[in-house]
């Protein structure tokens, strides 16, 4: 029991150590360019003073059916057209990327700065940080 203990905040702890030295490479200042990553509550303030926020779910086809955050576009990380699709999105908006944990979306975001976006916003955790913290 004491070793299963062990083992697991072992792994939540390389977890947490790997996320952030990632996070650091991925949201790293860059002239003329904002690439941040926020939290629920950052992100919902965000929007509402920001309405025309392009808000790009890259779930799969089931978990966006199953509940997204308001007015989202959907394209999935997963499909074979990703970058074609999310590169007919307006670069001079915003646009705010999420999955349901942070993984996928993650993956999400070089892919929108080498398509030349320049406000990207990053909701940290995904959907389900944005659930449970009742948005």
């Amino acid at each position: 029991m004491l070793w299963t203990i062990v083992i697991i905040a072992a792994i939540v702890g390389l977890w947490y150590w790997y996320e952030g030295r990632w996070d650091r490479q991925l949201f790293k200042v860059e002239p003329g360019r904002v690439c941040m990553n926020v939290h629920p509550r950052e992100a919902r303030d965000f929007i509402q003073a920001h309405p025309d926020t392009q808000v790009l779910d890259v779930r799969s086809k089931g978990e966006f059916e199953g509940g997204a955050l308001p007015d989202a576009i959907h394209i999935s990380i997963g499909d074979s057209e990703f970058q074609q699709k999310v590169g007919r999105l307006d670069k001079t908006k915003p646009v705010l990327v999420y999955c349901a944990g942070g993984f996928r979306s993650r993956k999400a975001v070089p892919v929108l700065k080498a398509l030349g976006f320049a406000d990207i916003r990053h909701l940290h955790r995904g959907y389900h940080s944005w659930h449970l913290t009742g948005q």
